[in-house]
């Protein structure tokens, strides 16, 4: 496979996956414009050879679709998915030892090499300014690199084998940032490099790091991949490429041989910088905040190098494929992590982090006659509390029973779960906790609520299919619609305040009340643009759960506690935009229009069907 990025472009090329765009086109705002249109469309990855500003070369779409990222890993796929099969369950290799043979190989033939004498990538020193300075959204604080590969090691057990590469954003223009000496690096809770700056902070000594820019595919990917324990980054990233990960020190950093870009520097206890605003993966901005702050020893690029970029949105998005990739390669990892589940889904379309649905077991007590959800609530402990999945707001959770059951199949897995639930048991919150970072939603940065929707057993009602007579009537509330069996929205007026929210919601819930029971329609969305939410399945579960924070914007009919447990008879869900919550991102009208000129005929990107 790929030795580096440009055996990569040629060989996308080669095969009709690939475009080059041979106009110059401005980093600022136009690259990412075009980036969008393409990938929306499905379309090729794109090669910029005319940056505006820069000498350098650029590309984006890599990884636009399965179909190409296969492509691309296309010898090494089966063999990396062998591996991680065997570190999830190595009895296999035990059983069969003769078939595993070649796993094996594949394995120890990844394993990092050290080199001595020249180094391509170090072969010219630039500045940052040289850089093609990519920004992607009107309000974004500046340029970022959005396919870095962060490399940092751990001061207790210095070496690569320890080391963890992660991708994390990195600012390199704007705010108070000293260009050419100064950059920003954004990381996140759970995240491993936060673990060896936590360390060297102890030990009174600045974090060295390091920010590898392309190389093979493979690095790239490797970087966002989450690992069992023991297996680094580094020999994935060799596996993946079919080529050991090849690497130097210098000046005592990590120097990836065979990345296109390598920026070297520091970060020092307590100093930090704003960092932000930046489009983020949820589709707002996640806003201005202090980030560690990196200062630059040395900007090194090979002959010939090409930047790769991405840009992040509202999904789906070009990191969409990135996780469909993630989950085929380390799918069944989370099922020998957490015993009885069998699937746990981080739901893309509401940017990932706020919405989990899984579906887990139920067999503690199979004597009994009455099915109810026991051992699930075990499970959705077990999930919030692992990883990265602990960010999640919203777990929808259920198990299978008389039918098969698919958590990407949205609206039949809702469907079962709102024909199930009982609302005055299965709604669990845990409140005052964390997170993700990016979401705005909650009550302070990293600060919010989650809740457990665990339903289980027999079907329990038929759901309506139309908007029912009594969202018809309601003072303050129009432009009823329904989003899907059971689930109807309702638009309100703008969100002033919790305390007037409070209010408006207890008059809904009393108007629905008045007219008797409605179990037809368990859940009911409270929104700003009722017939934006209702267009797609996309929109209602994008608008829901990334614009409420489960402790404060839900409600229900006739709630009440029991023993300390909230119930209700309907669940409302108060989705309307919060004064205090991220912008969402909008594309600058004029840049859309300025990138026409490429789509014509005779141009660059004419002959595409877009």
């Amino acid at each position: 496979m790929y030795r580096n990025l440009e055996e990569c472009v040629i060989d996308l090329e080669k095969n009709g996956h690939l475009v080059r765009i041979k106009e110059e086109v401005d980093p600022y705002l136009e690259m990412a414009a075009i980036h969008m249109k393409v990938y929306e469309a499905g379309g090729p990855a794109l090669l910029f050879e005319n940056v505006k500003g820069s000498k350098f070369r650029a590309v984006s779409n890599l990884f636009g679709t399965v179909e190409r990222s296969k492509f691309i890993f296309r010898n090494t796929w089966e063999s990396v998915q062998s591996v991680m099969e065997l570190r999830n369950d190595p009895m296999k290799a035990l059983k069969n030892p003769f078939k595993h043979v070649r796993t094996g190989l594949a394995a120890w033939k990844a394993l990092p090499v050290k080199k001595s004498g020249s180094l391509p990538v170090t072969a010219q020193e630039i500045q940052i300014s040289d850089l093609p300075l990519i920004q992607s959204w009107p309000m974004d604080g500046g340029a970022f690199v959005t396919l870095p590969q962060v490399y940092t090691e751990d001061p207790d057990k210095p070496g690569i084998m320890n080391s963890n590469l992660g991708m994390y954003r990195v600012q390199l223009s704007g705010n108070d940032y000293e260009m050419n000496k100064e950059i920003g690096v954004h990381y996140q809770i759970h995240r491993g490099i936060g673990v060896h700056q936590d360390k060297t902070n102890k030990k009174g000594i600045p974090l060295k790091v390091s920010c590898f820019v392309g190389g093979p595919p493979a690095h790239t990917l490797a970087a966002v991949m989450p690992l069992p324990e023991g297996l680094t980054e580094m020999t994935v990233a060799g596996m993946l490429s079919g080529h050991r990960f090849r690497y130097s020190y210098l000046d005592g950093f990590c120097i990836s041989n065979d990345a296109d870009f390598v920026i070297t520097g520091e970060i020092h206890q307590g100093e930090t910088k704003p960092e932000g605003p930046f489009g983020d993966h949820l589709g707002y901005y996640s806003l201005t905040h202090p980030f560690p702050v990196m200062k630059v020893h040395k900007v090194y690029a090979k002959p010939g190098a090409i930047w790769p970029f991405t840009v992040v949105g509202r999904p789906p998005q070009e990191d969409t494929a990135f996780g469909e990739l993630i989950h085929e390669l380390t799918g069944d990892a989370i099922r020998q992590e957490i015993p009885g589940v069998k699937e746990v889904h981080a739901v893309d379309a509401a940017g990932v982090h706020p919405l989990l649905f899984a579906i887990g077991s139920e067999r503690y007590t199979p004597y009994q006659q009455v099915k109810q959800p026991a051992e699930l609530l075990t499970i959705a402990n077990r999930i919030l509390g692992t990883g990265q999945l602990s960010l999640a707001k919203y777990l929808f959770i259920t198990a299978e029973d008389k039918r098969p059951l698919d958590s990407h199949d949205e609206v039949d897995f809702l469907t079962y779960i709102l024909e199930r639930i009982d609302l005055s048991r299965d709604i669990h919150f845990h409140t005052n906790t964390t997170i993700d970072t990016l979401d705005y939603s909650g009550t302070g940065l990293n600060s919010g609520s989650k809740v457990v929707i665990a339903a289980y057993g027999d079907k329990k009602r038929d759901l309506c299919t139309e908007v029912p007579d009594v969202f018809k009537e309601i003072s303050g509330f129009e432009h009823a619609r329904m989003v899907m069996p059971g689930v109807a929205v309702i638009q309100g007026s703008a969100f002033m305040s919790y305390a007037s929210a409070k209010q408006e919601m207890q008059l809904l819930c009393d108007a629905i009340q008045e007219k008797g029971a409605l179990s037809s329609c368990p859940m009911i969305i409270v929104g700003d643009d009722s017939h934006f939410i209702s267009e797609t399945i996309k929109n209602f579960l994008w608008v829901t759960f990334t614009r409420s924070n489960p402790s404060h914007d839900m409600y229900g009919v006739n709630s009440h506690y029991e023993n300390k447990h909230w119930a209700c008879d309907n669940l409302i869900i108060d989705a309307r935009i919060k004064p205090h919550q991220a912008p969402p991102l909008i594309p600058d009208p004029s840049v859309l229009k300025s990138i026409e000129r490429l789509f014509v005929k005779g141009a660059s990107l004419g002959g595409l069907n877009i």
